[in-house]
């Protein structure tokens, strides 16, 4: 099966509605001339039916009179073989005629366009032709008068059955030429025609073939390389919104295939980093454990306590970062779905704030909550909300240097909670700021047991509840912020309490 394009198929349609269009002008101008040649054979006879009335007597006052009838009509056809004489009674009933057997199909005329044609009307007049049961054809009339009364009409039928088929066949003859004349004459003007719309068509085509072709996905810079075509308003060319749209969905993939690019970057390094940070405690643990089996029996019970607490720690360090991976590979696969509920975050800070009294305290840090009277209560996923606290007071502590303080903030705003934790820490590099929730620290630098990845888990949780948490300036250390909605308004208010 044979598919054209989409300017083949505006071409060709372009080529029958010319021909349509022809053929319709055509057809106009046959059927003017056909109208224009029965007014003027209709014109040119009008006197004829008239003459024959007054020629002789056809009917007397005993009717028809029927041999000089046959003999008059006989006549007038010899003479003029393409006409054709009826005589009518006065209710259009034909009495009298010169037709060949079984020629006749009709046995009366409808005067109707009789009394038009004798009213002088507009001609053509077209009447019934008695050869034919349902034709109607040019023709003349005249009132046919016996003794000053009216008994009939003569009717002459101008265009008869002899003409017909001799006009039918020199017509064929001409339309055959003149068709054919015609469909060459078309066809070379639909042919150019056709050229000139084909080329104007796929000119629009072509411009946006040149534009796929050069499209590059690695380009540094796709989406300035190949920018979407602006539209017009109520625009309904399929051509333009097509081109209009492939910018669109060029400049769609040019982000995505640079964002892919991106995060393909990130993921190497994240991995770059995650081995690292495995071997150094692996090294480690591993070096103390084969010293523990080498001079098990040297070492005494003092130093054999001391390697172990320090293969253990390292074993710890091992672990949490494990768990930590495990979490967030979860988090980037779908494996969790949130189970929202209402809770009261107040409670739940204070829970948070339990467990790491003790790390705080060894340091000589200040865990402190300013939470005010009044909070309603919040729509989320308790675990991980908690997860969310644990992770960013972790970061704090380990940040924050021996007698700082870290301090964290419930404030209610326009329908939601907003959460802040400060510390007194050196803070984060201006350089470090654009990816810190993408890719872990580089390094070198100042690491958390977990590899950095705890700031990525807890961007991963709020990206799942809908939000997003903020690095934002301070005056010294890291301030996070990031907010959750509301249950119930201002339903379920708690009060606060310090840490």
């Amino acid at each position: 099966m044979i598919r054209l394009s989409l300017s083949q198929r505006l071409s060709v349609a372009f080529f029958a509605l010319l021909l349509v269009c022809c053929g319709a002008l055509m057809a106009i101008q046959m059927r003017s001339t056909s109208l224009h040649e029965q007014e003027t054979v209709q014109r040119l006879s009008r006197g004829l039916a008239e003459h024959i009335a007054r020629s002789g007597e056809l009917m007397d006052g005993g009717g028809m009179r029927t041999g000089e009838v046959r003999a008059l009509f006989g006549k007038l056809m010899a003479v003029n073989p393409s006409v054709e004489v009826y005589l009518l009674d006065d209710q259009g009933r034909i009495l009298g005629h010169d037709a060949p057997t079984g020629h006749l199909k009709r046995d009366r005329v409808d005067l109707a366009p009789v009394q038009a044609l004798l009213r002088d009307e507009p001609l053509p007049i077209l009447g019934d032709d008695p050869r034919s049961a349902r034709g109607r054809k040019v023709f003349n009339a005249a009132p046919l008068f016996v003794q000053g009364r009216q008994v009939g009409y003569i009717y002459v039928v101008l265009v008869g059955e002899q003409r017909e088929a001799l006009a039918a066949n020199i017509a064929a003859n001409a339309t055959l030429r003149t068709t054919l004349w015609s469909l060459a004459i078309v066809a070379g003007i639909g042919l150019l025609a056709g050229a000139v719309a084909f080329r104007w068509v796929t000119r629009p085509l072509r411009q946006l073939t040149r534009r796929v072709q050069s499209f590059d996905v690695d380009a540094a810079a796709p989406a300035q390389a190949l920018p979407p075509t602006p539209l017009r308003a109520g625009e309904r060319d399929e051509l333009a919104i097509l081109q209009h749209s492939f910018g669109h969905m060029g400049q769609r993939l040019g982000e995505q295939w640079q964002q892919l690019r991106q995060q393909d970057l990130q993921r190497r390094e994240l991995v770059a980093n995650i081995s690292h940070d495995l071997r150094t405690p692996l090294s480690s643990l591993h070096g103390y454990l084969e010293t523990l089996a080498l001079k098990d029996a040297t070492l005494s019970a003092e130093e054999r306590q001391r390697y172990l607490g320090i293969a253990l720690s390292q074993s710890h360090k091992v672990g949490r970062l494990a768990q930590a991976l495990f979490e967030l590979a979860r988090l980037e696969h779908g494996g969790v779905v949130l189970d929202r509920q209402a809770f009261s975050l107040p409670d739940l800070v204070q829970d948070v704030f339990q467990k790491f009294e003790l790390a705080a305290q060894a340091r000589r840090q200040t865990l402190a909550a300013d939470i005010p009277p009044g909070l309603p209560v919040v729509d989320a996923d308790l675990a991980l909300i908690e997860r969310v606290l644990t992770n960013l007071l972790d970061n704090a502590i380990r940040h924050t240097p021996e007698g700082g303080r870290i301090t964290l903030t419930l404030q209610a705003a326009q329908g939601e909670v907003q959460v802040s934790v400060a510390d007194t820490g050196p803070g984060i590099p201006a350089a470090r700021r654009g990816d810190l929730f993408h890719t872990p620290p580089a390094f070198g630098s100042q690491r958390p047991d977990s590899g950095g990845l705890g700031l990525l888990i807890v961007h991963r949780i709020l990206q799942l509840h809908q939000r997003e948490i903020q690095l934002l300036d301070s005056r010294e250390g890291a301030l996070f912020v990031f907010s959750l909605p509301s249950a119930w308004g201002s339903a379920g208010n708690v009060s606060g309490a310090q840490g």
